[in-house]
C-alpha cells in the first residue's frame, strides 16, 4: 500500500485545483473569432457603427459625416453542471479519479463558449444578424456597399470527402471572397488581411491539413496555398461539434473587429463546494461540487467571414 492511498480527498484541495483548472480559459481559437466584452446585467446592448467616409480632396467647407448605427442585444443566461459523490467514497479514491471528474467540471466551464459560438456557426445560415439578414448570406448590403455575399460554393468530385488540391481551391476562393468585401462607404474592408482560420468539420481535416502542408498540387506544379505563403497565414481549425458534410467556414482572424462577440458575467463563473465539515455533508454523508458560468454569444461582423459550400 502506498501512503497517498490512505490520504482523504479534502474539499478545499479540490477546489484550489478546480479554481486553476478555470484559469487556463477558453480553447484557443475562442479568442481569435470573437470579441470578449464584460456584462454584470441581465442584458447588454450594442451599437454598431457604419464606416467612416474614405478621404477626399478638401473644397470649400469641411463635409461632415454621421455614423449609422445599428444597434443589437445580448441577454445573459446562466449555466451550471454538478457532481455528487458518498463521503465514503471520497475518502477511498486511492486512484484519485474522483478529483480528476471534478477537475474536468472546470474543463466544461472553459469549453462553453466554443460549445455555444459552434452552435451560432452552425445556425449562422438561417440566424439574423445586425443589418438584418443571416449571418451567412447572399444579399448582405449596406448603403454603398452594394450587394455582397459571404456564402458561396466551390465545385469538387466527391461533396463529402474533397481532395487537398479541391481544398485547397475553396479556401483560396473563400479568402479572395473576403478581399472582395466593402464596407458602407463602398471602401475594401479586408485589403490588410493576412491571417485566416479554416474551420472545418473533423472528416475534412486530412484534406484541410495536407492542402496546407503540401508543396506541390495537381501535375506538379506549386500548390496554391503553399503559393501564399509569407502572404497569408492559413490556420486550420478542425472542430468536432460541426456536424457539416459539405461545408466549412473561413475566418478573417487578425482583424480588430471579430466575426462574433463572446459576452460573459465576471460573477458568475464560480465554483461551488459543499464538502467535508458542512452542515449538507454531516446530514446526508455526501458531498457536491459544482461550476457555474454566466453569459452569452451572439453574431458580430459578417465581413470576417465566409461559409463554403462543397458541389
Amino acid at each position: 500500500m502506498y501512503p497517498q492511498q490512505y490520504q482523504r480527498i479534502t474539499t478545499a484541495n479540490v477546489r484550489a485545483m478546480m479554481l486553476l483548472a478555470l484559469e487556463t480559459g477558453p480553447a484557443a481559437w475562442v479568442t481569435q473569432l470573437a470579441m470578449q466584452t464584460t456584462s454584470d446585467q441581465a442584458s447588454e446592448n450594442y451599437a454598431w457603427l457604419s464606416a467612416p467616409p474614405a478621404l477626399h480632396e478638401f473644397i470649400g467647407n469641411r463635409q461632415l459625416s454621421q455614423l449609422k448605427e445599428n444597434s443589437f442585444s445580448i441577454s445573459n443566461k446562466d449555466y451550471e453542471s454538478n457532481l455528487r459523490f458518498k463521503s465514503k467514497d471520497m475518502r477511498r479514491d486511492k486512484l484519485g479519479m474522483i478529483q480528476t471528474r471534478v477537475n474536468q467540471l472546470s474543463e466544461r466551464v472553459n469549453d462553453l463558449p466554443a460549445k455555444l459560438l459552434s452552435s451560432l456557426i452552425l445556425n449562422g445560415a438561417s440566424s439574423l444578424c445586425y443589418d438584418g439578414q443571416y449571418f451567412f448570406d447572399t444579399d448582405h448590403a449596406e448603403n454603398n456597399s452594394g450587394t455582397q455575399s459571404n456564402s458561396i460554393t466551390s465545385d469538387v468530385a466527391t461533396t463529402t470527402a474533397p481532395t487537398a488540391d479541391e481544398m485547397s481551391t475553396a479556401i483560396v476562393a473563400a479568402i479572395q471572397q473576403m478581399y472582395g468585401f466593402k464596407d458602407d462607404q463602398g471602401e475594401p474592408i479586408n485589403q490588410g488581411a493576412a491571417t485566416f482560420g479554416v474551420m472545418v468539420p473533423v472528416p475534412f481535416m486530412g484534406a484541410t491539413l495536407q492542402a496546407r502542408a503540401q508543396l506541390l498540387g495537381a501535375g506538379g506544379a506549386t500548390a496554391q496555398l503553399a503559393a501564399l505563403k509569407g502572404v497569408f497565414d492559413i490556420v486550420p481549425v478542425i472542430n468536432p461539434r460541426l456536424n457539416w458534410t459539405t461545408k466549412f467556414a473561413t475566418f478573417r482572424i487578425d482583424g480588430a473587429i471579430k466575426p462574433f462577440v463572446l459576452q460573459e458575467d465576471p460573477g458568475g463563473r464560480d465554483v461551488v463546494a459543499i464538502g467535508d465539515g458542512s452542515e449538507y455533508e454531516q446530514l446526508n454523508k455526501e458531498q457536491i461540487f459544482g461550476v457555474d458560468w454566466a453569459g452569452n454569444v451572439g453574431y458580430g461582423y459578417w465581413q470576417g467571414a465566409v461559409l463554403t459550400t462543397l458541389t
